[in-house]
């Protein structure tokens, strides 16, 4: 077994208190002669221990005479009873967030420099680098007054949709600056919900010129109790998606159809073929597969493979038409712009084409090739009445978002753009009398616009209000993308997201050293505050365990605290 290292303690660093004079009456300030604060802490450079040396209010009638005030520079060497300086916390935070560490990996390349253990990383990232994180987070508090004076405070919100019934995380950042503003679970998605966890924003008594959000319909009625005087803005896309959904649903209808068609038709020639020998491809490692030469490359099929009468080359043509046939069968799609049935219909008919083309110039009919052509031809003449809908509803949703887009225009107002955005509207109204399909997608993308009307155009006459809440959503998307990068399960990220989220949603800073000298200048008293957040939010999680050992530990705990009680009279 291997011995651990020891730490020993050296002759004490010690430091004096800075203070020249009381913070509160401005007297002279007494140094004391004794020692306080004794203890050995770890660096990224060294081991050492240090005290410090208090001062007091010489003034006896000064209300803070009994406190006894300690040195800056011992303070920012380490947390208040810690043991591993600002620098090593710093380093653990940067590599977990920044460069996406494990924690194994993180104890393993601090081992270097100091002792550590894993479970005391993790101990610090959790309970020491995210709630100091969140107290330099704090500091900016003082400058939303200087930043709301002008013309006040642009606020951004959305939630991430909550797991298995568990409360909703839900964050509201200032868009100017990024800062957050509020960030944690609510139990509820209603208006008194809402309106409590915006009130506090309320409270500082700054104005708000507006608000960005989704349309959750309770979260607007909040917005307009808390908020009366804010513009409520709403995002573009989320009104282009809903705007969408019946051509959405329409088009993946469509697609599916489409799909089942042509491989009704031509599946046989799609489906690969059972291989006399092993089919192994394209392989690395140790033992890879030969390079084929130059020559090859254009002409993979072996002359075993083709067809009588073709050549390797034409023959591979032909498998090439058959895998761009299989693959655009495979298209998912992401309204509301990327209609897959719509792009599926439209990539079949230039292979159809194409497949013309060959025929055209081909000595001999190839049978393939025929049953290609005329399999692509039946699916595409059956779904080609939905597809001309279709087009046009997608070209309609093309046509609105081109006229909400201010890039490549000339600057505009909120009025001009709602006049062209309506007359749009009116022009698709028309246009949609040609069929009845076509008047319920129409009627549909102006049911939305008229409901979204209200929230969207504050947006070009409020400098710094983006058009959508794409931000917010990508925050969310970026700290679960690092989270599985660290932990590599997913069940473990929606577990860390339900226990730390609100905190790992706090920006870093950006370099190490900034962090460093943020983190090293918080309050004892608020790092204390967020800690015991961190403690009454974790709480809530004690019996979420799998653990068959651990759960009947957690009863039996609950059965003597049960029986430890006075018992309960009778009624």
């Amino acid at each position: 077994m291997r011995t651990p290292k020891g730490l020993y303690r050296t002759s004490p660093t010690i430091y004096l208190c800075e203070l020249e004079t009381c913070p509160t009456c401005h007297e002279p300030m007494s140094q004391t002669h004794y020692l306080n604060g004794l203890k050995t802490v770890q660096t990224m450079t060294t081991v050492q221990t240090i005290a410090y040396r208090p001062k007091r209010c010489s003034n006896s009638d000064c209300p803070g005479q009994t406190i006894r005030w300690p040195a800056a520079a011992w303070q920012a060497s380490a947390p208040k009873y810690g043991t591993y300086g600002y620098d090593v916390i710093a380093q653990i935070g940067w590599e977990r967030q920044r460069q996406r560490a494990r924690f194994a990996e993180v104890q393993a390349r601090l081992d270097t420099h100091l002792e550590i253990s894993e479970a005391h990383v993790r101990h610090l990232y959790h309970c020491q680098y995210l709630p100091l994180l969140a107290c330099h987070e704090r500091q900016h508090l003082a400058d939303l007054q200087k930043l709301a004076q002008p013309a006040g405070l642009l606020l951004g919100m959305d939630g991430l949709m909550p797991e298995g019934g568990e409360p909703q995380l839900w964050l509201v950042r200032e868009l100017q600056t990024g800062w957050t503003l509020r960030s944690g679970w609510l139990d509820r998605q209603d208006e008194a919900t809402f309106a409590a966890f915006l009130q506090p924003i309320a409270d500082l008594g700054l104005p708000i010129q507006a608000t960005l959000s989704d349309k959750q319909a309770a979260l607007l009625s909040a917005l307009k109790l808390v908020f009366p005087q804010a513009r409520h803005g709403l995002c573009q896309l989320h009104y282009l998606k809903n705007a969408a959904q019946p051509v959405a649903d329409a088009d993946e209808q469509m697609k599916i159809a489409l799909r089942q068609t042509v491989r009704g038709q031509v599946g046989d020639l799609l489906r690969p073929k059972t291989a006399e020998k092993p089919a192994v491809l394209t392989v690395t490692g140790l033992l890879p597969s030969p390079v084929p030469a130059p020559a090859d490359m254009c002409a993979p099929v072996s002359a075993a493979d083709t067809k009588a009468g073709l050549t390797p080359q034409q023959e591979a043509i032909v498998q090439d038409l058959l895998q761009r046939t299989r693959y655009l069968l495979t298209l998912k799609g992401r309204p509301p712009f990327r209609l897959a049935g719509v792009e599926m219909f439209e990539q079949l008919q230039a292979v159809a084409r194409c497949v013309d083309q060959l025929l055209r110039h081909a000595p001999c009919p190839e049978p393939r090739l025929l049953q290609l052509r005329a399999g692509l031809r039946a699916a595409l003449h059956a779904a080609r009445a939905d597809y001309r809908d279709l087009r046009q509803a997608a070209d309609w949703l093309t046509q609105i978002a081109d006229v909400l887009d201010p890039d490549g225009k000339p600057a505009r107002t909120a009025a001009a753009v709602r006049a062209e955005w309506e007359q749009s509207l009116n022009e698709i109204k028309t246009t949609a009398q040609a069929s009845p399909r076509l008047q319920g997608f129409a009627d549909k993308i102006g049911q939305v616009s008229e409901s979204y009307a209200p929230g969207l155009f504050h947006t070009y006459d409020v400098p710094g209000l983006p058009r959508t809440n794409n931000e917010r959503e990508s925050e969310f998307r970026e700290v679960k993308r690092r989270l599985f990068s660290t932990t590599g399960q997913t069940g473990a990220v929606k577990r860390l997201l339900l226990r730390e989220g609100a905190w790992e949603l706090i920006p870093g800073l950006g370099s190490l050293s900034e962090t460093i000298e943020a983190i090293s200048q918080v309050a004892t008293h608020e790092l204390r505050e967020e800690q015991q957040r961190v403690r009454t939010h974790r709480r809530r999680f004690r019996l979420h365990t799998r653990s068959a050992k651990q759960s009947q530990a957690q009863l039996k705990d609950l059965i003597h605290r049960w029986r430890a009680l006075p018992a309960a009279r009778a009624p």
